[in-house]
């Protein structure tokens, strides 16, 4: 059965989808921001061995177990964007909520790294940086 959506209902859609494009952010975006020059403050909340199997280039590594105690070192820095390993893990979700908590206009990036590096975004790992093949189920090959 379907039923169309009142007036009350339409606005309230907006609204939601209004606040949740306000506070997340996927990894084409991210991307494409960085390719323009906007200005964007990448955070990778994981541990330090999942930072160095591999990370968005240019990310600071401050996982968010440590983020009570070394949150102002993201002080002034423009546009945080946070993300964990991808769909299946909340740390980036706890972590923007610590942030916001804290004070600061933060967004998380849905998909975490599982989606940038299966976009075939550019990956850096400890031994230098590199680029995965497309994943078809991510997005457009070739």
């Amino acid at each position: 059965m379907t039923v169309s959506p009142s007036a009350a209902d339409t606005g309230d859609a907006i609204a939601w989808f209004e606040r949740r494009l306000r506070h997340e952010t996927d990894p084409a975006d991210v991307a494409a921001a960085r390719a323009a020059g906007e200005p964007t403050t990448v955070v990778d909340v994981r541990s330090r061995a999942s930072f160095d199997q591999g990370h968005v280039p240019g990310a600071l590594h401050l996982p968010a177990r440590e983020l009570p105690e070394r949150h102002g070192e993201l002080a002034g820095l423009p546009n945080l964007v946070v993300y964990c390993w991808g769909p299946g893990c909340n740390a980036a979700t706890k972590a923007a909520l610590e942030l916001s908590r804290l004070g600061y206009a933060v967004r998380e990036m849905i998909g975490g790294f599982e989606y940038w590096a299966r976009e075939g975004l550019a990956v850096e790992t400890a031994t230098g940086r590199t680029r995965l093949p497309v994943d078809p189920l991510a997005g457009p090959v070739g």
